[in-house]
């Protein structure tokens, strides 16, 4: 069986985002959520409650991302120094 990128979802307190999905999108998540559960053996999540950490795996593996956050913070940093 292929192991998920994802792994269990810890519960803390979360801001609340409104936004809207193609329904195929949303089935998606519904099929990612059975997986995950029947993987982890833990209760099958909400849906909605794996956009957070899909969104957290995404931007930590993207390089391009990391590149340019260390290029923005190096212009902010130099611009600071007297």
């Amino acid at each position: 069986m292929t192991k998920l990128k994802l792994g269990a979802i810890v519960d803390d307190k979360p801001i609340k985002v409104t936004i809207e999905f193609p329904a195929d999108v949303h089935r998606d998540l519904v099929d990612y959520a059975e997986i995950l559960a029947h993987q982890s053996g833990q209760p099958k999540p909400n849906p909605a409650r794996l956009i957070v950490p899909m969104l957290q795996r995404f931007m930590a593996t993207d390089r391009g991302f990391a590149q340019a956050r260390q290029q923005r913070l190096s212009a902010v940093m130099s611009q600071a120094k007297p």
